[in-house]
């Protein structure tokens, strides 16, 4: 259930009440009597997990980076022996 904040400007006193999202908001405040108003606070929530991050980027769109970069053909660090090597003739060495 969330916690949701009120003001009243009486009295100066913040309340944390924790209400469903469907119930009306509180009008009066329990200490003085007066009227209260709903403060907006920070949210508690937060996305953790591998693919969301704070920038608003997945991991979907790094892995596609990678994708679109050149491969690089396994021989290539061989020292020898390459030209035979599918993957050297699909790069044109």
């Amino acid at each position: 259930m969330p916690v949701y904040e009120y003001e009243c400007p009486q009295c100066q006193t913040v309340l944390e009440i924790q209400q469903k999202i469907a119930d009306p908001p509180i009008g009066v405040c329990p200490e003085c009597g007066g009227a209260v108003k709903k403060l907006m606070s920070m949210s508690s929530f937060q996305l953790k997990g591998g693919g969301w991050y704070a920038d608003g980027y997945t991991s979907a769109q790094s892995k596609a980076k990678k994708e679109d970069a050149p491969a690089v053909p396994p021989c290539q660090a061989a020292s020898a022996g390459c030209s035979g090597c599918p993957a050297a003739a699909a790069s044109g060495k």
